[in-house]
Protein backbone atom coordinates (compact mmCIF):
# COMPACT_ATOMS: atom_id res chain seq x y z
CA UNK A 1 0.00 0.00 0.00
CA UNK A 2 1.35 3.41 -1.00
CA UNK A 3 0.51 6.85 0.35
CA UNK A 4 -0.17 7.86 -3.23
CA UNK A 5 -2.96 5.29 -3.49
CA UNK A 6 -4.56 6.62 -0.32
CA UNK A 7 -4.28 10.19 -1.60
CA UNK A 8 -6.09 9.25 -4.80
CA UNK A 9 -8.77 7.39 -2.86
CA UNK A 10 -9.37 10.32 -0.51
CA UNK A 11 -9.47 12.74 -3.42
CA UNK A 12 -12.09 10.61 -5.18
CA UNK A 13 -14.19 10.43 -2.01
CA UNK A 14 -14.00 14.23 -1.74
CA UNK A 15 -14.61 15.13 -5.39
CA UNK A 16 -17.13 12.33 -6.14
CA UNK A 17 -15.89 12.35 -9.73
CA UNK A 18 -12.96 10.52 -11.33
CA UNK A 19 -11.85 13.33 -13.65
CA UNK A 20 -11.99 16.02 -10.95
CA UNK A 21 -10.13 13.77 -8.51
CA UNK A 22 -7.43 13.13 -11.08
CA UNK A 23 -7.13 16.85 -11.77
CA UNK A 24 -6.85 17.58 -8.05
CA UNK A 25 -4.03 15.03 -7.79
CA UNK A 26 -2.28 16.23 -10.99
CA UNK A 27 -2.45 12.83 -12.63
CA UNK A 28 -4.33 11.32 -15.55
CA UNK A 29 -7.69 9.71 -14.90
CA UNK A 30 -6.48 6.24 -15.99
CA UNK A 31 -3.54 6.49 -13.57
CA UNK A 32 -5.84 7.40 -10.68
CA UNK A 33 -8.31 4.65 -11.52
CA UNK A 34 -5.58 2.03 -11.78
CA UNK A 35 -4.04 3.07 -8.44
CA UNK A 36 -7.40 2.72 -6.71
CA UNK A 37 -7.99 -0.68 -8.33
CA UNK A 38 -4.60 -1.84 -6.99
CA UNK A 39 -5.56 -0.55 -3.52
CA UNK A 40 -8.81 -2.54 -3.69
CA UNK A 41 -6.84 -5.65 -4.70
CA UNK A 42 -4.37 -5.22 -1.82
CA UNK A 43 -7.14 -4.68 0.74
CA UNK A 44 -9.30 -7.42 -0.70
CA UNK A 45 -12.51 -5.36 -0.68
CA UNK A 46 -14.28 -3.13 -3.25
CA UNK A 47 -14.01 0.55 -2.38
CA UNK A 48 -15.80 2.24 -5.27
CA UNK A 49 -19.13 1.58 -6.96
CA UNK A 50 -18.51 1.94 -10.66
CA UNK A 51 -20.85 2.28 -13.59
CA UNK A 52 -20.40 4.49 -16.58
CA UNK A 53 -19.26 7.08 -14.03
CA UNK A 54 -18.50 7.32 -10.32
CA UNK A 55 -21.54 6.07 -8.37
CA UNK A 56 -20.23 6.46 -4.84
CA UNK A 57 -18.22 4.46 -2.34
CA UNK A 58 -19.14 0.98 -1.24
CA UNK A 59 -19.98 0.45 2.45
CA UNK A 60 -16.43 -0.83 2.86
CA UNK A 61 -15.12 2.26 1.08
CA UNK A 62 -17.10 4.59 3.36
CA UNK A 63 -15.49 2.98 6.40
CA UNK A 64 -11.98 2.73 5.04
CA UNK A 65 -11.81 6.29 3.71
CA UNK A 66 -11.85 7.46 7.34
CA UNK A 67 -8.72 5.41 7.98
CA UNK A 68 -7.14 6.75 4.80
CA UNK A 69 -7.75 10.34 5.90
CA UNK A 70 -6.31 9.64 9.33
CA UNK A 71 -3.23 7.91 7.95
CA UNK A 72 -2.50 10.81 5.60
CA UNK A 73 -3.10 13.35 8.37
CA UNK A 74 -0.71 11.48 10.68
CA UNK A 75 1.90 11.34 7.90
CA UNK A 76 1.62 15.11 7.40
CA UNK A 77 1.81 15.70 11.15
CA UNK A 78 4.94 13.54 11.38
CA UNK A 79 6.61 15.47 8.55
CA UNK A 80 5.72 18.79 10.20
CA UNK A 81 7.08 17.58 13.54
CA UNK A 82 10.40 16.53 12.00
CA UNK A 83 10.71 19.81 10.12
CA UNK A 84 9.94 21.77 13.29
CA UNK A 85 12.73 19.93 15.14
CA UNK A 86 15.19 20.75 12.37
CA UNK A 87 14.34 24.28 11.23
CA UNK A 88 11.36 25.50 13.25
CA UNK A 89 7.69 25.52 12.34
CA UNK A 90 6.85 25.67 8.65
CA UNK A 91 4.12 24.49 6.33
CA UNK A 92 0.48 25.43 5.90
CA UNK A 93 -2.19 25.64 8.59
CA UNK A 94 -5.75 25.40 7.25
CA UNK A 95 -8.19 27.41 9.33
CA UNK A 96 -11.95 27.41 8.84
CA UNK A 97 -13.76 30.48 10.19
CA UNK A 98 -17.44 31.30 10.59
CA UNK A 99 -18.39 34.61 8.90
CA UNK A 100 -19.12 36.23 12.26
CA UNK A 101 -15.44 35.82 13.24
CA UNK A 102 -13.93 36.96 9.94
CA UNK A 103 -13.47 40.45 11.38
CA UNK A 104 -11.60 39.21 14.46
CA UNK A 105 -9.56 36.30 13.13
CA UNK A 106 -6.61 38.64 12.50
CA UNK A 107 -6.30 39.04 16.28
CA UNK A 108 -5.21 35.38 16.26
CA UNK A 109 -3.51 34.89 12.90
CA UNK A 110 -1.39 38.05 13.07
CA UNK A 111 0.48 37.12 16.29
CA UNK A 112 0.64 33.50 15.12
CA UNK A 113 2.32 34.46 11.84
CA UNK A 114 4.62 36.90 13.65
CA UNK A 115 5.78 34.12 15.98
CA UNK A 116 6.14 31.60 13.16
CA UNK A 117 7.29 33.44 10.01
CA UNK A 118 7.78 30.25 7.97
CA UNK A 119 4.17 29.11 8.40
CA UNK A 120 1.51 30.03 5.85
CA UNK A 121 -2.16 30.29 6.76
CA UNK A 122 -5.08 29.38 4.51
CA UNK A 123 -8.35 30.90 5.70
CA UNK A 124 -11.87 29.91 4.67
CA UNK A 125 -14.32 32.42 6.11
CA UNK A 126 -17.68 31.37 4.67
CA UNK A 127 -18.21 28.11 6.58
CA UNK A 128 -20.82 27.28 9.17
CA UNK A 129 -19.80 25.82 12.52
CA UNK A 130 -21.02 22.33 11.66
CA UNK A 131 -19.22 22.39 8.31
CA UNK A 132 -16.00 23.26 10.10
CA UNK A 133 -16.47 20.43 12.60
CA UNK A 134 -17.21 17.95 9.81
CA UNK A 135 -14.12 19.00 7.88
CA UNK A 136 -11.96 18.71 10.99
CA UNK A 137 -13.16 15.13 11.41
CA UNK A 138 -12.23 14.49 7.76
CA UNK A 139 -8.78 16.07 8.36
CA UNK A 140 -9.49 18.69 5.70
CA UNK A 141 -8.86 21.51 8.21
CA UNK A 142 -6.29 21.86 10.97
CA UNK A 143 -8.41 24.14 13.15
CA UNK A 144 -11.61 26.12 13.12
CA UNK A 145 -13.24 29.14 14.72
CA UNK A 146 -16.85 28.34 15.52
CA UNK A 147 -19.83 29.14 17.71
CA UNK A 148 -19.16 26.91 20.69
CA UNK A 149 -22.82 26.20 21.50
CA UNK A 150 -25.15 24.08 19.42
CA UNK A 151 -22.58 21.76 17.85
CA UNK A 152 -21.19 18.36 18.76
CA UNK A 153 -17.55 18.82 19.76
CA UNK A 154 -16.87 15.19 20.65
CA UNK A 155 -13.35 14.31 19.57
CA UNK A 156 -12.30 17.96 19.48
CA UNK A 157 -10.41 20.24 21.84
CA UNK A 158 -12.14 23.56 22.48
CA UNK A 159 -10.28 26.78 23.38
CA UNK A 160 -12.61 29.71 24.13
CA UNK A 161 -11.64 32.92 22.32
CA UNK A 162 -14.19 35.58 23.29
CA UNK A 163 -17.86 36.26 23.84
CA UNK A 164 -19.58 37.96 20.90
CA UNK A 165 -22.15 40.59 21.87
CA UNK A 166 -24.91 41.91 19.62
CA UNK A 167 -25.49 45.65 19.59
CA UNK A 168 -28.05 48.02 18.11
CA UNK A 169 -26.80 50.38 15.41
CA UNK A 170 -29.19 53.21 14.51
CA UNK A 171 -29.38 56.83 13.44
CA UNK A 172 -28.74 59.34 16.19
CA UNK A 173 -32.29 60.70 15.90
CA UNK A 174 -33.77 57.26 16.51
CA UNK A 175 -31.74 56.95 19.70
CA UNK A 176 -32.31 60.47 21.04
CA UNK A 177 -32.44 60.48 24.83
CA UNK A 178 -30.85 57.05 25.21
CA UNK A 179 -27.27 56.79 26.42
CA UNK A 180 -26.42 53.57 28.29
CA UNK A 181 -28.32 50.87 26.45
CA UNK A 182 -31.67 49.90 25.07
CA UNK A 183 -34.09 47.12 25.85
CA UNK A 184 -35.47 44.84 23.19
CA UNK A 185 -39.04 45.97 23.81
CA UNK A 186 -38.03 49.46 22.64
CA UNK A 187 -35.78 48.23 19.85
CA UNK A 188 -38.58 46.17 18.32
CA UNK A 189 -40.68 49.30 17.89
CA UNK A 190 -38.06 50.84 15.57
CA UNK A 191 -37.86 50.34 11.77
CA UNK A 192 -35.67 47.28 12.19
CA UNK A 193 -33.53 45.34 9.73
CA UNK A 194 -32.10 41.95 10.70
CA UNK A 195 -30.41 38.94 9.17
CA UNK A 196 -32.61 36.31 7.52
CA UNK A 197 -34.31 33.73 9.69
CA UNK A 198 -32.21 30.59 9.97
CA UNK A 199 -28.88 32.41 9.88
CA UNK A 200 -26.91 31.86 13.07
CA UNK A 201 -26.88 35.54 14.07
CA UNK A 202 -30.65 35.73 13.66
CA UNK A 203 -31.24 32.48 15.53
CA UNK A 204 -29.34 33.86 18.52
CA UNK A 205 -31.62 36.89 18.53
CA UNK A 206 -34.84 34.90 18.12
CA UNK A 207 -33.87 32.43 20.86
CA UNK A 208 -33.01 35.24 23.28
CA UNK A 209 -36.28 37.07 22.56
CA UNK A 210 -38.29 33.89 23.05
CA UNK A 211 -37.12 33.77 26.68
CA UNK A 212 -39.01 37.07 27.21
CA UNK A 213 -42.00 36.16 25.08
CA UNK A 214 -40.94 38.61 22.38
CA UNK A 215 -40.88 38.15 18.60
CA UNK A 216 -38.93 40.19 16.04
CA UNK A 217 -40.83 41.24 12.91
CA UNK A 218 -38.25 43.31 11.00
CA UNK A 219 -39.30 45.43 8.06
CA UNK A 220 -36.21 44.36 6.16
CA UNK A 221 -34.22 41.12 6.18
CA UNK A 222 -30.93 40.38 4.44
CA UNK A 223 -28.07 37.88 4.41
CA UNK A 224 -25.44 40.64 4.61
CA UNK A 225 -24.09 42.52 7.63
CA UNK A 226 -22.79 45.15 5.18
CA UNK A 227 -26.36 45.71 3.97
CA UNK A 228 -27.57 46.05 7.56
CA UNK A 229 -25.02 48.75 8.33
CA UNK A 230 -25.71 50.52 5.03
CA UNK A 231 -29.38 50.87 5.97
CA UNK A 232 -28.51 52.06 9.46
CA UNK A 233 -26.25 54.64 7.83
CA UNK A 234 -29.27 56.32 6.20
CA UNK A 235 -30.36 57.40 9.65
CA UNK A 236 -33.83 55.92 9.21
CA UNK A 237 -33.19 52.31 10.16
CA UNK A 238 -31.97 50.35 13.16
CA UNK A 239 -30.05 47.10 12.79
CA UNK A 240 -28.59 44.50 15.11
CA UNK A 241 -25.09 43.17 14.43
CA UNK A 242 -22.35 41.35 16.33
CA UNK A 243 -20.19 44.10 17.81
CA UNK A 244 -16.89 42.68 16.45
CA UNK A 245 -18.07 43.44 12.90
CA UNK A 246 -17.75 47.13 13.71
CA UNK A 247 -14.01 46.64 14.28
CA UNK A 248 -13.62 45.73 10.63
CA UNK A 249 -16.41 47.55 8.80
CA UNK A 250 -16.47 50.65 10.99
CA UNK A 251 -19.46 52.55 12.28
CA UNK A 252 -21.41 54.48 9.63
CA UNK A 253 -21.35 58.25 10.00
CA UNK A 254 -24.26 59.73 11.90
CA UNK A 255 -25.22 56.59 13.81
CA UNK A 256 -24.83 55.45 17.38
CA UNK A 257 -24.16 52.05 18.88
CA UNK A 258 -25.93 50.87 22.02
CA UNK A 259 -25.74 47.56 23.87
CA UNK A 260 -28.97 45.58 23.86
CA UNK A 261 -30.39 44.51 27.22
CA UNK A 262 -33.29 42.53 28.58
CA UNK A 263 -32.16 40.14 27.25
CA UNK A 264 -28.58 40.63 26.09
CA UNK A 265 -27.61 38.53 23.07
CA UNK A 266 -24.17 36.93 23.34
CA UNK A 267 -22.42 33.87 21.96
CA UNK A 268 -19.15 32.11 22.77
CA UNK A 269 -16.62 32.00 19.93
CA UNK A 270 -14.01 29.25 20.24
CA UNK A 271 -11.09 27.62 18.46
CA UNK A 272 -11.55 23.90 17.84
CA UNK A 273 -8.84 21.40 16.93
CA UNK A 274 -8.68 17.62 16.71
CA UNK A 275 -8.22 16.00 20.11
CA UNK A 276 -5.58 13.39 20.83
CA UNK A 277 -1.82 13.22 20.91
CA UNK A 278 0.48 14.00 19.32
CA UNK A 279 -1.69 15.70 16.69
CA UNK A 280 -0.64 18.49 14.37
CA UNK A 281 2.30 20.56 15.55
CA UNK A 282 0.82 23.56 13.70
CA UNK A 283 -2.54 23.17 15.45
CA UNK A 284 -0.78 22.95 18.81
CA UNK A 285 1.11 26.15 18.05
CA UNK A 286 -2.15 27.87 17.15
CA UNK A 287 -3.66 26.82 20.49
CA UNK A 288 -0.61 28.21 22.31
CA UNK A 289 -1.14 31.52 20.51
CA UNK A 290 -4.71 31.62 21.83
CA UNK A 291 -3.32 31.52 25.36
CA UNK A 292 -1.15 34.60 24.78
CA UNK A 293 -3.08 36.66 22.21
CA UNK A 294 -5.70 37.93 24.67
CA UNK A 295 -8.58 38.01 22.18
CA UNK A 296 -11.20 38.20 24.92
CA UNK A 297 -9.56 41.26 26.50
CA UNK A 298 -9.20 42.96 23.11
CA UNK A 299 -12.83 42.37 22.19
CA UNK A 300 -14.00 43.49 25.64
CA UNK A 301 -12.09 46.74 25.18
CA UNK A 302 -13.95 47.11 21.93
CA UNK A 303 -17.22 46.74 23.81
CA UNK A 304 -16.22 49.40 26.30
CA UNK A 305 -15.15 51.78 23.51
CA UNK A 306 -18.44 51.43 21.58
CA UNK A 307 -20.16 54.86 21.41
Amino acid sequence: MLFRQLEYFVALARERHFARAAQACYVSQPALSEAIRKLEHELGVPLVRRGRAFEGLTPEGERLVRWARRILADRDALEQEVTALQTGLSGVVRLGVIPAASGTVALLTDPFCTAHPLVRVQLETSLRSQQIVDRLHRFELDAGIVYAQGIDVEGLDVAPLYDERHVLVAGADLLAGRSDGIGWAEALEMPLCLLHKGMRGRTLIDDALATRGLVANPRLETDSVVALLAHAGTGRWACVVPEPWLRTLGTPAGVRVLPLTDPPVTARIALVTAAGEPGSVLARALVRTVATAGLDDTVRRGFAAAP
